[in-house]
């Protein structure tokens, strides 16, 4: 079970902890996003430092409807306890967690300031 909050800008938060995937990790604070499909996203800034490797370009659509071409990288994240092989976007906001690494998992929010976040694998 991952475990987090609710931040004072409404935003659930939840810890990951992702690198390349033969190298150490590191924790960081992401923003669940449900209107984001990929799996992560981080800002350049901390793929550099990572090191993650390049895999391809890929073309997204924003919430505002305009397509934008994200970088994306390839990283190790623990999910629920097991290491995983994700995509990585490269983004200029804060880093999201998206649907595809929700994906398989039950998400509760208490959305008011210091609420819990909880996900869970779906039996």
């Amino acid at each position: 079970m991952i475990f987090g909050v609710v931040n004072n800008n409404c935003e659930a938060i939840i810890k990951v902890a992702v690198g390349g995937v033969d190298s150490p990790k590191i924790a960081i604070d992401a923003v669940i996003d449900t209107g984001f499909t990929s799996f992560l996203s981080l800002p350049i800034s901390v793929i550099t430092e990572l090191d993650l490797p390049w895999h391809y370009r890929d073309i997204g659509t924003l919430g505002d409807g305009s397509e934008v071409v994200f970088e994306i990288y390839k990283a190790s994240v623990i999910w629920d306890g097991q290491n995983q092989v994700i995509d990585v976007a490269a983004s200029d906001s804060d880093p999201l967690v998206g649907m595809s690494l929700l994906y398989g998992f039950k998400l509760q929010i208490e959305t008011v300031e210091g609420g819990l976040v909880t996900i869970e694998a779906l039996k």
